[in-house]
């Protein structure tokens, strides 16, 4: 019964993470329009940073240390091919996470480097990640990697 109970947080805490993935993105596509020092872009800057420190991050760390927790207890997982493609999707999505903190990071400073078509084009990236995570996990193909 633990291990239910620590997939079923693992699952609230992917959950929770994918949701800033997806979100983030898009107050970056609204966020570029509006004007550096105005009021809509410190509105904005507050919502980020609140969408990334206390949601996303917090749902980041919890995600990867109840899949650690979980994968201690089933190590034969890393033998499967399906697995490791999964995890180096999840790795991606981690590298996405700190992505997004750079852009925030660059929002904060003011610059408006990229056109908003950019943010809307990576605003894409977490949902085919999440798709091939989702497919992998459910499905397990038998990859057969040389």
């Amino acid at each position: 019964m633990l291990y239910e109970i620590i997939k079923s947080f693992h699952l609230i805490s992917v959950i929770s993470w994918m949701v800033g993935l997806l979100y983030l993105p898009r107050l970056f596509v609204y966020h570029n329009d509006t004007k550096n020092l105005s009021e809509m872009d410190e509105t904005f800057l507050v919502m980020e940073y609140k969408l990334l420190s206390y949601i996303m991050t917090p749902a980041l760390i919890i995600t990867h240390l109840l899949g650690l927790v979980l994968l201690y207890d089933n190590t034969y997982f890393l033998s499967e091919n399906y697995f490791l493609i999964k995890l180096f999707f999840v790795f991606c999505l981690t590298l996405f996470h700190y992505y997004l903190y750079i852009l925030y990071k660059d929002f904060k400073k003011g610059y408006r480097i990229r056109k908003t078509k950019f943010y809307r084009i990576i605003n894409e990236v977490p949902t085919l990640l999440m798709i091939f995570i989702i497919l992998l996990i459910i499905v397990k193909p038998n990859f057969h990697i040389i």
